[in-house]
């Protein structure tokens, strides 16, 4: 093995420490110090429960879109989405159609943005930090525990 490549691998730490200096996600966030680590750990932790709170809006938003369009107009949307006539369709199923696309365009950008979050929160656990990994444990339990009974609100 090269020098180089072996000195790259030996100094990567590939297992978790209790340490509180670290490098997060991006090369300015260096911690030096407890007081840093624990804010480090509540920042992370908000996010998972930021991560998932968004996902438990997202499905309910799904529900209420889908809710809220007439059952023979959401199943022809989802079934049959390129099918078009030409001065068949009314102006409510134009308006009911311009409806369904905008919340499913909203629907994508929750999702981009849940996605981001979930690589973010994963790539902070990859710091291989122990404190870090619990905060992020701990702000998902706590995250889910609070968005989970939305679900059943109506």
């Amino acid at each position: 093995m090269p020098v180089s490549l072996r000195c790259a691998v030996e100094g990567t730490k590939m297992h978790f420490i209790f340490s509180d200096e670290a490098v997060l996600l991006f090369d300015f966030w260096r911690v030096h110090s407890p007081t840093g680590m624990a804010l480090s750990v509540l920042v992370v932790l908000l996010l998972a429960v930021l991560y998932e709170g968004i996902k438990v809006g997202k499905a309910k938003l799904l529900h209420k879109t889908l809710e809220s369009l007439p059952t023979t107009t959401s199943q022809q949307l989802i079934l049959e989405p390129d099918q078009d006539s030409t001065g068949s369709r009314s102006t409510s199923d134009n308006r009911t159609r311009l409806r369904w696309f905008l919340c499913y365009f909203g629907q994508s950008l929750v999702h981009v943005i849940q996605v981001v979050i979930g690589y973010f929160v994963m790539l902070a656990v990859m710091s291989y930090n122990t404190w870090i990994f619990l905060g992020v444990v701990l702000g998902s339990a706590v995250g889910y525990y609070l968005a989970y009974p939305l679900l059943n609100m109506t």
